[in-house]
């Protein structure tokens, strides 16, 4: 548990980040723009009770303790105080996550890579399930089961559009290589 000392110079800590933020208000459209309580942009909206800029000082919550490893934004100087320990990074998605956050939130390489680190990750889920002897089921595992039960229609409907879809597209896939085959022919 931390002490006064540590939370005061915490405290200290933050307010000096909120300075160099104020700093960049200039630079910025609209950033910092309800950091002054005097220019509250909700002001002939919101009632006021009264105590609405009590809020600004409260005492923190401590930080979580880090016992692995947590990915998280360069724009921030460090992790959060609370955070998700569920799934830490591993494998070949955890790498595909290192890499896209050595990126901005603000660029398309730091999203589609997440992106991709998902589905990878769905993959060796389903690899792992392998190794452990775990068939896939994808009749529980895709809600196929209440879909049955509870929409019954829909899912038949759904079932057939798929099964029409798949076989124009191999209707279509066989007419161009029978195509093929007789201009190969000539």
């Amino acid at each position: 548990m931390k002490n006064a000392l540590e939370n005061r110079i915490e405290a200290l800590q933050d307010r000096i980040i909120a300075q160099r933020n104020m700093e960049r208000a200039d630079e910025i459209p609209g950033w910092g723009m309800d950091a002054d309580p005097e220019n509250d942009p909700t002001y002939p909206m919101k009632h006021s009770n009264g105590a609405d800029h009590q809020r600004l000082n409260y005492e923190k919550a401590p930080q979580q303790p880090l016992d692995m490893e947590i990915l998280h934004s360069i724009e921030r100087p460090g992790v959060t105080r609370v955070f998700g320990t569920s799934t830490p990074p591993s494998g070949l998605s955890g790498a595909i996550r290192r890499y896209a956050y050595k990126y901005s939130e603000a660029t398309a390489t730091h999203w589609m890579s997440l992106i991709l680190a998902d589905r990878v990750n769905a993959v060796e889920g389903k690899l792992d399930d392998l190794r452990r002897g775990v068939l896939p089921n994808p009749w529980v595992e895709r809600g196929w089961r209440a879909e049955w039960k509870h929409n019954r229609s829909g899912f038949i409907q759904n079932v057939a559009t798929t099964a029409l879809l798949l076989t124009a597209g191999i209707m279509l896939m066989k007419r161009k290589n029978r195509r093929k085959q007789l201009l190969s022919k000539r």
